[in-house]
Formats: structure tokens, sequence, C-alpha cells
């Protein structure tokens, strides 16, 4: 599998999305943290905003950024448990050319030496759309902490052994 990796870091363009019907920009410690963690990592906001937990809405921007051009990656956080306001896995499954299983699997894996069987309460999931790797994560800053330090680091570094995401997202303009 070594195939899958290269010898250089390649920075990805990811956009960050916060799904939230009670924070705004300010409050959005999750964003913030996926901010500036994708930043210190070496990759470059696309772009970040924060919409309300709609599934519509969700569907809208994400669209949007899976056609673009310019976004490789998408996370966003929130919106996946079980209360009626949490949306994300619903609006997020039908867009998906292909499910990446193995991302909430593992996430619910880490999370129960944090959490205990509360984990299955988490409907983390991940997939791709028109070559744009879509991770969704939890709203909690320690769940997006997890998600990044344990999983999404080395997946979207084009170094990581044996294998990693950054051969299947589509391509793009490098700025000179």
């Amino acid at each position: 599998m070594g195939h899958c990796t290269r010898t250089q870091f390649e920075p990805l363009n990811i956009a960050v999305l916060t799904l939230s019907d009670s924070r705004d920009l300010s409050q959005d410690t999750s964003g913030q943290f996926l901010q500036d963690a994708l930043l210190e990592a070496g990759h470059k906001l696309a772009e970040r905003r924060l919409i309300k937990d709609d599934k519509y809405q969700i569907r809208s921007v994400l669209s949007q950024w899976i056609a673009s051009n310019d976004v490789q990656v998408i996370i966003t956080t929130g919106g996946t448990g079980f209360t009626e306001r949490d949306n994300t896995p619903q609006a997020v499954k039908p867009l998906f050319d292909r499910e990446i299983e193995g991302f909430g699997e593992l996430f619910r894996h880490i999370t129960y030496t944090e959490l205990g069987t509360s984990t299955v309460q988490s409907r983390a999931l991940g997939g791709f759309a028109n070559k744009t790797a879509i991770f969704c994560l939890p709203g909690s800053t320690g769940a997006c902490k997890t998600g990044w330090n344990k999983i999404l680091r080395e997946q979207l570094d084009a170094t990581h052994r044996p294998c990693n995401f950054v051969m299947h997202v589509k391509k793009v303009a490098i700025d000179e």
C-alpha cells in the first residue's frame, strides 16, 4: 500500500463547517480548533462557516464546496447526536458517492476509551463526493480534538504510511 503515500507533505484546501443553533463564530471553539489545527499542520483554510443545523442549509453549503474546484476536504462539527435538531448524517449521507465506513467506526472505537458506552450516541461519519473528502465530527471541542489528532491529521498527510486519503482527493491548482 506504499503506493498511496508520497515523500513530501502536500497542503490541502480544507473547509470547516460548524452546525449550531446556539452559537456564533465568536463562541465556536470547535470550529476554531479545527481551523488552528489544520493551519498548524500546514494545510490551507479554504473557507469557514457556521450555519443552523438544518439539513437543507447543510446540503446547500456542502454542495457548493463539493462542486468547487478549490475545496479538497470538508470537516463539519456538530449535529451528529440523537436530538431532533441533529441532522448532519441525514443531510450528508445522500451527497456521498462513497462512504468511509471505517471513519465512524474508528472514531467511536477511540472515543470509547474517553466516554465509555456513551460513544454509541455519536453518528460521526465520513465519505467522498466528487473527490472531496468529507468528515463529520460531533460538536464538542474534545471530539474535534480526538477526530483531528487521532485520525484526520495522519490521514490528510501525504507522507503517512502505509496509506492516506490525499491521493483520493481532487487536485487543485497550486498557488505560486
